[in-house]
């Protein structure tokens, strides 16, 4: 859901634009080791609540200009051949009208994604030519179902800015884009820790260590990454800021991260397939006891970034979950020597994905999850640091205080090594969950395997912490039988001005169907509140959501009776309830994606 109105939100502001986006890959890509071949098997139930969702609210809230299927197969066909997905799911269902294309080289035989109703082969093969003929001759194909693709090629050529005559600029507004994302990244920004440290105060003089701090992660790998004019490291982010930051240390970092990526360039010589790989985080410096010991002395605080490479082209390893031994030295290190000189330690995270927190998190003085900021990440982190705004960010996802606690990891190909392979290797043939990999736990995925199980977490999905305190009041929740309207006030009671981000959760009423503890709904943002100051929320969905998807019917049905509204400052932090009924309802939908 959260995926969904996030890419919702995405298209139709670049869309606002005249340029048309593709939102990708078109479906169950949820592993990179052997996508090309990879088979997803999956129950319908578990496709269509939770895998097809995310692109289900796109498609029908942004209407995206093109579709991308991915490469892997759907129990036992690839995404690309599937007219099941292609055209009875996304364009009968869900009413897409523009354009399908495959992901480079994907699927294996050109007639099946054309029948298909995958429009553009991308890039466009001999032998796909020669299998869109040779079924052409033999009957399999026909020169209507051709037509159809050909057609929707042109209409999107024909609805493109350079068709209409568009006249193009090239000198787009670097300062004011560079302000805009300045201002995204932060508002993003999740605030795990603060034991009184945060925001800064009566603080000149900064100790920054960690690789990460001078060598800061914009953006993730493949179609998660950033273009970018220059990237602010958290070090320029604090000079920027006014502080006087130790720069002591700065040359030899720079010197090793430079060193280490060199010799990472030579040992990929003559790989065809480095240019995907993500560039490896550099081992960390560990500085010696009397350098601390000068460090902790001459300034009011260190702050310590650790760093992760996420994005498309790889899965990050078990390895890559943890602390490295290195940076889990530096941290003891580096917070032993200031809390001996009674001085805090910051730390923040510049990672585009979960890492294991629980070990740890109670070292530092406060952990701020920065995520991969974009060029002005550094002064995005800054403007938190020292309270020019609150952080407002709440996990997407939930920390698990292992990794073999989330549901998924069961059946996922992790490992402790540090390669991992989007294509197939010979010798990965066979192993579990590399050539086919079962969705065995269904719908629970997320918080709704972490509720189901009663499992701690470290913290859960919605967490974040505020430099203020909210309070939350008077829940109301309305079903007309179209559309459910809920209200909530947000009132301010602490100090300093924030925003809340209020998430609406709903409990089912007993049915029919095995249900989730709890699904997420809907949620929204607070504007910025003064202390004292309220706000009444009104977030609303539409009825047809309180739905699960009947396999043996292929239908989505509501269960009638009363349910259960949470409003939550995260998953596990249930503010306030209210309640509702809704009518039994039931919505036929096509039998298509069954199992094998």
């Amino acid at each position: 859901m959260v995926a969904g109105k996030t890419a919702a939100a995405y298209v139709r502001g670049v869309q606002s634009n005249d340029v048309g986006t593709s939102i990708k890959h078109f479906a169950y890509n949820n592993q990179e080791t052997n996508r090309t071949g990879n088979n997803a098997v999956i129950s319908p139930r578990a496709q269509r609540e939770i895998y097809l969702k995310g692109f289900e609210i796109t498609v029908k809230e942004s209407d995206p200009w093109t579709v991308m299927s991915s490469y892997n197969k759907i129990n036992g066909t690839y995404t690309s051949q599937s007219r099941d997905l292609i055209t009875t799911v996304l364009r009968d269902e869900w009413g897409f009208k523009g354009l399908v294309m495959t992901d480079w080289y994907g699927g294996d035989d050109g007639a099946k994604q054309i029948a298909a109703g995958n429009d553009m082969l991308q890039p466009g093969t001999t032998l796909q030519y020669e299998q869109i003929m040779a079924a052409l001759q033999a009957g399999t194909l026909t020169e209507a179902e051709l037509d159809v693709c050909v057609r929707r090629c042109l209409e999107l050529v024909a609805k493109s800015p350079k068709v209409k005559g568009y006249k193009y600029s090239n000198k787009p507004d670097l300062t004011a884009h560079a302000a805009v994302t300045r201002q995204s990244a932060l508002e993003g920004m999740v605030l795990l820790e603060n034991k009184g440290v945060l925001p800064l105060k009566d603080v000149k003089n900064v100790a920054v260590f960690g690789c990460t701090s001078f060598d800061f992660i914009a953006g993730g790998t493949g179609s998660g990454n950033v273009n970018r004019a220059y990237t602010v490291s958290l070090l320029d982010g604090l000079k920027n800021a006014g502080f006087n930051v130790d720069e002591s240390k700065k040359d030899a970092y720079l010197k090793h991260i430079a060193d280490e990526l060199d010799a990472y360039k030579a040992s990929i010589a003559g790989d065809q397939f480095a240019a995907f790989y993500p560039t490896p985080r550099p081992s960390e410096l560990i500085p010696n006891t009397r350098e601390l010991a000068a460090s902790a002395k001459a300034n009011d605080v260190a702050i310590i970034t650790f760093g992760r490479n996420s994005g498309e082209f790889f899965d990050r390893t078990s390895a890559d979950f943890a602390l490295s031994a290195a940076e889990r030295q530096l941290l003891t290190a580096v917070t032993a020597a200031f809390h001996a000189a009674g001085k805090k330690v910051v730390v923040v995270l510049n990672i585009g994905g979960v890492i294991e927190t629980a070990s740890w998190k109670n070292i530092p003085d406060a952990i701020l999850l920065a995520w991969q900021a974009g060029q002005e990440g550094g002064n995005s982190v800054t403007d938190i640091l020292t309270g020019k705004q609150s952080p407002s960010g709440k996990l997407p996802m939930t920390f698990p205080v292992n990794l073999m606690d989330a549901g998924s990891s069961a059946n996922f190909p992790i490992d402790n090594s540090d390669e991992v392979y989007f294509t197939n290797r010979r010798e990965d043939v066979g192993k579990k969950d590399v050539d086919v990999t079962r969705y065995e736990e269904g719908i629970y995925v997320g918080y709704r395997w972490f509720d189901k199980k009663e499992l701690a977490v470290s913290y859960p999905f919605g967490y974040g912490l505020s430099y203020t305190t909210f309070e939350y009041s008077d829940p109301i929740v309305e079903n007309d039988g179209k559309t459910v309207t809920a209200r909530v006030t947000v009132k301010n009671v602490g100090e300093v001005a924030g925003k809340e981000a209020v998430q609406l959760y709903v409990s089912a009423p007993a049915g029919t169907l095995d249900k989730p503890v709890k699904e997420l709904k809907a949620y929204a943002k607070t504007d910025a509140l003064a202390p004292g100051s309220s706000q009444e929320l009104t977030l609303t969905f539409p009825t047809s959501e309180l739905a699960s998807f009947d396999e043996a019917a292929s239908a989505w049905k509501v269960d009638a009776g009363t349910y259960t509204f949470l409003f939550g400052a995260s998953s596990r932090d249930i503010r306030c309830t209210a309640t509702a009924t809704a009518a039994a309802s039931e919505t036929p939908a096509h039998p298509v994606l069954l199992m094998q």
